[in-house]
């Protein structure tokens, strides 16, 4: 018999003031999983000596040290310099041996690998390139199919690496949702799958394959794809949504999915007042990675142009996934709150990347 889950069905909330605003009936997935179910069958593979080591100081790092410390596996993180010290704490009281080391991600990444390599009963925990996680996130659609009784006509999230929207794909090919349209939210500075998406399959970017600086062009031979490789992060949501370059299979689904994945990329700006109002509203606090999925449902003008009206007059539905993250206070939101404000006050509008090329103009 296989043993259960480590996670819990999570609930699907209807959100009346979303709703009211848009016009529509909008529901939100209070959710995180996927990691959890690759360091269960980490551990069932391996036996009780296992050792889960991950390079991450973000949720996936947290993810695979909770899960180590349910399973009570060995579980290592390895950081580079400048984490917070609240990172570290959170990460120690679930037991994990925290190792900081390099002055970026890339050189944490090769220290884990290495430990990794030296160690027979060591397995590296993917933070978003792997089936596995894939298969855990695809969870929560199949949840949603049995709390929503008919299908929504968007399914809303946020993208860094993939592994997420990853899930959401393989989750509606499991209960008949392909032709569900996707919208895939990232932020201006962190966005390499809107990036790698542009560069592909005849989209608006794929013979010039222009990108912005500190951003190289890679080809992946095994898929055939172009990717964007970020050297830079400029997005304050870069702490979860700055993946170097994405999931090279996610990005083919992506691009070869029936129901299509729309990538839009929005200002932090406009992520941090999403924030703060989804806060006054819901009484929950999301870290900005989260927020950018909210971005379109506090701007009717925003979703109606990636959600259009129906001819006959139906009312629509659309679902956020609400992943919540961990990188956020009390006092990161009112900062995000000032930063916000002081933008709106300089008048004008939020430009918002489409996947047409195209931008649109947000009323602040």
């Amino acid at each position: 018999m296989a043993a259960p889950n480590l996670w819990q069905e999570t609930p699907l909330i209807y959100s009346s003031k979303i709703s009211d605003a848009l016009a529509a009936s909008a529901y939100l997935k209070l959710e995180y999983r996927g990691i959890s179910l690759f360091v269960q069958r980490a551990k069932e593979a391996h036996g009780p000596s296992v050792h889960l080591v991950v390079a991450s100081g973000g949720n996936a790092g947290l993810a695979t040290a909770c899960a180590a410390n349910a399973l009570q596996a060995k579980c290592s993180v390895y950081l580079p310099e400048g984490a917070t010290q609240s990172t570290l704490d959170i990460l120690r009281r679930q037991k994990a041996e925290v190792i900081v080391v390099g002055r970026h991600y890339a050189e944490a990444l090769r220290a884990a690998t290495a430990a990794v390599e030296r160690e027979i009963d060591a397995v590296m925990v993917p933070a978003y390139d792997h089936g596995t996680l894939w298969e855990g996130h695809g969870s929560m659609i199949k949840e949603i199919s049995t709390q929503l009784p008919y299908k929504p006509d968007a399914i809303f999230c946020s993208v860094g690496g993939g592994g997420l929207l990853g899930g959401i794909i393989e989750g509606c090919t499991q209960v008949g949702w392909d032709d569900v349209p996707i919208v895939a939210l990232e932020t201006i500075g962190s966005d390499c799958f809107f990036h790698s998406m542009s560069c592909n399959s005849g989209r608006f970017n794929s013979v010039k394959k222009s990108l912005p600086p500190d951003v190289d062009v890679v080809y992946d031979e095994e898929n055939s794809l172009t990717l964007a490789h970020f050297n830079k992060f400029t997005s304050k949501a870069s702490g979860s949504l700055g993946a170097s370059q994405p999931a090279a299979k996610v990005v083919k689904m992506a691009l070869e999915r029936e129901g299509g994945v729309k990538c839009v990329s929005v200002p932090d700006e406009l992520s941090m007042q999403a924030l703060v109002s989804f806060a006054d509203d819901h009484k929950l606090l999301v870290e900005l990675a989260c927020s950018t999925t909210l971005t379109p449902a506090y701007k009717p003008e925003f979703f109606n142009k990636l959600v259009p009206m129906k001819s006959s007059g139906e009312k629509r539905t659309a679902v956020f996934i609400v992943c919540g993250g961990f990188k956020v206070s009390l006092a990161d939101a009112l900062e995000y709150g000032k930063l916000a404000d002081e933008d709106v006050t300089k008048g004008g509008a939020w430009t918002v990347l489409l996947d047409d090329g195209g931008v649109l103009q947000v009323d602040k």
